[in-house]
Parts: C-alpha cells; sequence; structure tokens
C-alpha cells in the first residue's frame, strides 16, 4: 500500500533499469531514492543506498548530479551537437512572481508530482504533463525553473535549434532520443518554444516531413511513463496541433499581469533601494501593458543606472523615463534620438515629464528642450 511504501515509482525505475542491463537509469533512480529517503528524515536508509551506489564504478556513481550529466545527453548525429541543454535550480533560489490563481494551478500540479505514488494507488493520478502557454515574457520558463528546483530534479531543456535536423527523419530521430534520455534520468524535460514542434498539421505550407514530427512527438508523448515530468512552453498556442492539447491534462494560461500583481512585481524587482516620492501603486497602473519581464528589465536598469551614477537612491523620474521608453517600444514605436524621446515622454505624461524636468533629466537646457518639444518636423 502507498502508505508504507511511498517511493514506489523510484524502485520500480531501478528494477527497469536492472531488467534492461541500464546501470546509468538504476543509479540514477537510486540516488533520487536516497534524496527523497533523507526529505523523509530516513537518514539512515538513504546512507545505506549512497553507500552502495558509491561502490559502483565513478563513471555512473554520480549521474544525477546535472553537472555529470553531459557524458550521456542525446545529440543530433548531423551536427555532433547536444540537443538538450542540463541546469539544475536550487531550490527557493528561483523568484517566482505569479497571479494567486495562477500560483494554485500551479501548486496543484506540483502537488501532483509529489503525490503521484499516492494518487496512483487510489487511480487519481494524471499524467504529469504540464502545459503553459500565453505572451512572451509572462514567466514560462521562470515558472518552470521554479518547478524543478522546488522537485530538486534537473531541468533538461529541449534545444529547437539542433533538435530540428535538416536531414529528412533526422528530426524524429532526434526526438526518441531525447525521450529515451528522460525516461533513464530523473529530470523535468521541459520543451520551449513548443509549437516549433508541435505546429498543428493540414497547413497549406505543411511538408511531409513537419506532418511527421507531429505524430513522432505525438508517439513519443503516449510512450513516455505518466509519472515522468514533461512541460511544455508556447508563445503561440493557436498554432499547436490539437491532438497535442489532450496530451496534457495540466493546462495553464499566463497572462501579462494586472495592477495587483505589476504592483508587487515592483516591489519585488525593485528591492530595498532607496526612491524618494515614489508611488508604485501609480507607476503599477502607469505600467498596464508591459510584461513581466519588462517591468523586472526596466527595474534593473533605473538600479544599475544609479549604481553607476554614483547616487544613492533611484531618482523617480528616471524609473519613468525607462518605463515610457519601454512602452513605446512594446507598442512599435521607433525613438531614434533624444528629440524623439522627449516629444514621446512629453505626449505620455506632460505631468511627470514637465520641460524643467525632462531639462533635468537630459541636462540641456529648457530652450533647447522647448524647441525639440515644438519641432515636430525637424
Amino acid at each position: 500500500m502507498t502508505a508504507s511504501f511511498p517511493h514506489l515509482s523510484e524502485v520500480l525505475k531501478i528494477l527497469d533499469g536492472a531488467l534492461k542491463s541500464n546501470a546509468s537509469m538504476s543509479t540514477n533512480y537510486a540516488g533520487l531514492l536516497a534524496d527523497k529517503l533523507e526529505q523523509d528524515g530516513q537518514r539512515e536508509q538513504a546512507m545505506r543506498i549512497r553507500e552502495r551506489l558509491a561502490r559502483a564504478p565513478n563513471a555512473i556513481a554520480h549521474t544525477q548530479d546535472a553537472s555529470r550529466l553531459s557524458n550521456s545527453l542525446p545529440v543530433d548525429s548531423e551536427s555532433r551537437l547536444y540537443t538538450v541543454d542540463v541546469s539544475k535550480p536550487a531550490k527557493g533560489a528561483v523568484l517566482l512572481k505569479l497571479s494567486s490563481g495562477t500560483m494554485n494551478r500551479i501548486s496543484e500540479f506540483l502537488e501532483s508530482v509529489i503525490h503521484y505514488d499516492k494518487l496512483q494507488a487510489l487511480d487519481a493520478a494524471m499524467p504529469l504533463r504540464l502545459m503553459l502557454y500565453g505572451p512572451p515574457g509572462t514567466g514560462k520558463t521562470q515558472t518552470i525553473k521554479w518547478i524543478a528546483g522546488e522537485l530538486s530534479l534537473p531541468l533538461i531543456t529541449v534545444r529547437c535549434d539542433t533538435l530540428i535536423g535538416s536531414l529528412l527523419g533526422q528530426t524524429s530521430k532526434n526526438l526518441r532520443r531525447v525521450f529515451e534520455y528522460a525516461s533513464e534520468t530523473p529530470c523535468v524535460l521541459f520543451l520551449d518554444e513548443f509549437d516549433a514542434l508541435a505546429n498543428a498539421r493540414g497547413n497549406e505550407r505543411d511538408i511531409g516531413e513537419l506532418q511527421r514530427v507531429v505524430i513522432s512527438l505525438l508517439q513519443n508523448i503516449d510512450a513516455l511513463e505518466k509519472n515522468i515530468v514533461l512541460v511544455a512552453a508556447s508563445n503561440h498556442e493557436q498554432l499547436l496541433d490539437r491532438a497535442i492539447w489532450r496530451r496534457f491534462p495540466f493546462q495553464v494560461p499566463l497572462f501579462l499581469p494586472d495592477l495587483a500583481l505589476r504592483t508587487d512585481l515592483w516591489k519585488l524587482m525593485l528591492g530595498d533601494v532607496e526612491i524618494k516620492g515614489l508611488d508604485l501603486n501609480e507607476l503599477a497602473k502607469k505600467s498596464e501593458g508591459l510584461s513581466g519581464a519588462l517591468i523586472e528589465q526596466v527595474a534593473i536598469d533605473a538600479r544599475r543606472h544609479a549604481i553607476l551614477g554614483g547616487t544613492q537612491g533611484i531618482d523617480p523620474t528616471e524609473i519613468y523615463r525607462r518605463l515610457g521608453i519601454a512602452l513605446a517600444l512594446n507598442l512599435g514605436k521607433n525613438l531614434n534620438d533624444v528629440k524623439d524621446e522627449i516629444q514621446w515622454l512629453r505626449k505620455w505624461d506632460a505631468k511627470i515629464f514637465s520641460i524643467r524636468e525632462l531639462s533635468r533629466l537630459y541636462k540641456i537646457s529648457t530652450r533647447q528642450i522647448t524647441h525639440l518639444i515644438e519641432d515636430k518636423h525637424g
């Protein structure tokens, strides 16, 4: 019963590796089992497993360590480049700020992973497949890094640039190698830019090879054991093949941050830096339409500007200046020179960007500022 055997998944994986004469697979999951036992407070049992692993050859004794996984990473036979990247996010090291509703859905997925054996014993487990989708910069990659950190598992990120081969059938072979690798290694398998692989079939511009890639992808997902964590992220979910969606029981959209989340993001990104006279709620209102990634970039730029300028705190108008420029670029406006910037900022908010403030920020006279504002065609 699950209550007396909470780590059945790892034991079965160790057995699978032994039956397949796959020592790497067995030691990978034995190491994961030892980690989980130690987390449960069963240090003696964990130590006994690690003592057995220490007797194994050095080449496989530490295969769970992400820094040593590169020896066996799948490669593209044409280019000889790795088709995945490996990282090991530390628990608590990834800052994640999402709306409460989104965070609840992510936490539900995490709990389903942690308690998979218990759910499986009660016939209530779903395949551990998570799809994140939404506009760029909304936190998809950050969320997946956070999940890997919370699970203390290596993050295996598929590299679409090398996975998609030029030779007929090469992409399907690369996919198979990646999924086989994920089956043998405790990890979170991450399919980034998923629409590049799972583009909808039936497109008039599609060729037979692309359709075969989607079929191969579906087959590999179906063959993957249900307790292996697979996550995918897409900025263009409307392009995904309809059959792909059925393979992901956990589907979480990530939207541009609302007012409350933008306020929290500004607080988080600006940190403890002194900013006299800055109203974060007003700043959040003015940053409507920006992604969390852009808010982070504006905050970092403002902090860097203060540090390099030798000032003790951040100039609040400088934050608004950088925010205004970010919004303009986000809207597709071309700000080619100082005049374009000044005219845009003045149009965006004449109260914040008075002639005197613009003069101070750009270190030019008020007369020149007035001339630049009035010069619409020069």
